[in-house]
């Protein structure tokens, strides 16, 4: 193994190449950073560079960089989303599942992968650590790979061991994984959480996504019996449920006893649990957001959010109108893997309504809004009001239970609008709240 510096490692990239590079915590940050200062400098042009969402400085997608680096990217994190509403940046619709796919059909070809990886064990394994998702693919189907070796990315098992006979050329790196620390949940956060939780039945698996909604979840769950973790993601919430013993995966029907996850995203204390522990498998995202794999556990129960929702139950989760503000990710994979579990429940929850006041259930998405879940995909929908089920409803249905979990100043416009929709026949059931 020859150690070289991030500056000599880039230049095996050329103009016109294909970058891949790892994502969330596991950037190779000064690699990246040398690879654009040779952009910088005019060495090479018509880079296209792709990943995931990632953390810290993402300078490829600067203005003064256009046509050098070109981002189309498979989720659009906070570093590169300003970039990719301007237009200097795009992005890849795809479920989160298939972005391996997309690899390793050669779709999204990539000639250079740049990773990060733990130190080499005796046997000649490296580890990639917190995120596995489409880099394992990348590192398969990758001319060259360049790993820069950091002893701060944790020794995951699972799909996240390779060979180090797969890197090409290696570098060093001490620096600090990037951490996320959750603010603790509010009152209208607690209040979904308790809603949600109660939707949670003993043995069942969990997905969640990430931020304050489901550490609220997960805060009141500590009663719960042998529950599992078969999801994308987790982060610190998990922990206390784990010292505990109510996350055991006793019940699940396969990988039964792990946690498995495809990445991680959170505070130093998730990294440290994850670090030589049997205990979690970080697979590749092929495996976790498959179908066939979700529904095999029992009573899958996954927690998802979203950005609106109409009274029909159409779903936006990845854009503001026409600004794209996330991506598609793995709702849909776990909201229908959920549905196909025996005794599964899928969840989106949210706020009833933003900072500001306006109403996330909404008569109409946003023009250029995105449907991510159809109204045949949606099943439990949370607010701090309540939860309903909406599987099986008609639309007229839909929009009475719908509007029963507004928040109050809202209720009589969506009664107006469905009423408007669908004539006076609305009225023919009371709603909910009228009752």
């Amino acid at each position: 193994m020859k150690i070289v510096s991030p500056q000599e490692a880039v230049k095996v990239i050329k103009s016109g190449d294909c970058v891949h590079i790892h994502a969330i915590a596991c950037v190779p940050h000064k690699v990246v950073q040398a690879m654009v200062e040779r952009g910088r400098a005019g060495e090479i042009k018509n880079v296209t560079i792709r990943h995931l969402h990632t953390e810290g400085p993402a300078h490829y997608v600067e203005r003064d960089l256009e046509g050098v680096f070109q981002l189309n990217s498979y989720f659009v994190g906070h570093n590169v989303r300003k970039a990719t509403q301007e237009g200097y940046a795009d992005y890849i619709p795809v479920f989160l599942g298939e972005t391996q796919r997309l690899i390793r059909e050669g779709y999204t070809p990539v000639n250079v992968a740049l990773i990060s990886v733990s130190p080499p064990d005796k046997h000649g394994y490296v580890s990639l650590g917190t995120s596995v998702e489409a880099t394992l693919a990348a590192v398969e189907c990758a001319d060259t790979v360049i790993a820069t070796i950091n002893p701060n990315i944790p020794r995951a098992f699972g799909d996240a061991m390779i060979k180090s006979d797969m890197i090409d050329i290696w570098c060093e790196d001490n620096s600090p994984l990037y951490e996320a620390n959750f603010a603790e949940p509010n009152e209208i956060e607690q209040a979904i959480g308790k809603h949600v939780a109660a939707l949670v039945e003993d043995g069942a698996t969990l997905q969640m996504g990430i931020g304050a909604i489901p550490n609220a979840v997960l805060a009141q769950l500590g009663n719960h019996k042998n529950l599992g973790i078969h999801t994308e993601m987790f982060a610190d919430g998990v922990l206390p449920l784990v010292e505990k013993g109510v996350i055991n995966g006793k019940e699940k029907a396969i990988d039964r006893g792990r946690i498995v996850a495809t990445f991680l995203m959170g505070s130093r204390k998730v990294y440290d649990f994850i670090h030589d522990n049997p205990e979690v498998m970080m697979m590749d995202v092929g495996y976790t957001n498959s179908l066939d794999v979700i529904k095999r556990n029992p009573k899958v129960t996954s927690i998802n959010s979203a950005i609106e929702v109409d009274i029909t139950g159409q779903v936006c989760a990845d854009s503001i109108g026409t600004k794209h503000f996330s991506g598609v990710g793995g709702q849909i994979d776990f909201l229908r893997g959920a549905s196909l579990s025996k005794g599964g429940k899928p969840i989106l929850a949210m706020p009833s309504q933003t900072d500001k006041g306006i109403s996330k259930l909404v008569p109409t998405l946003k023009v250029g809004a995105g449907v991510v879940t159809t109204r045949a995909s949606i099943h439990w929908l949370v607010t701090e009001y309540g939860a309903v089920n909406l599987y099986g409803k008609s639309l007229q249905e839909r929009a009475r239970l719908i509007t029963s979990i507004a928040h109050p100043n809202h209720r009589e416009m969506l009664d107006k609008a469905a009423f408007e929709r669908w004539g006076p026949h609305f009225h023919y059931i009371p709603a909910p709240w009228k009752k």
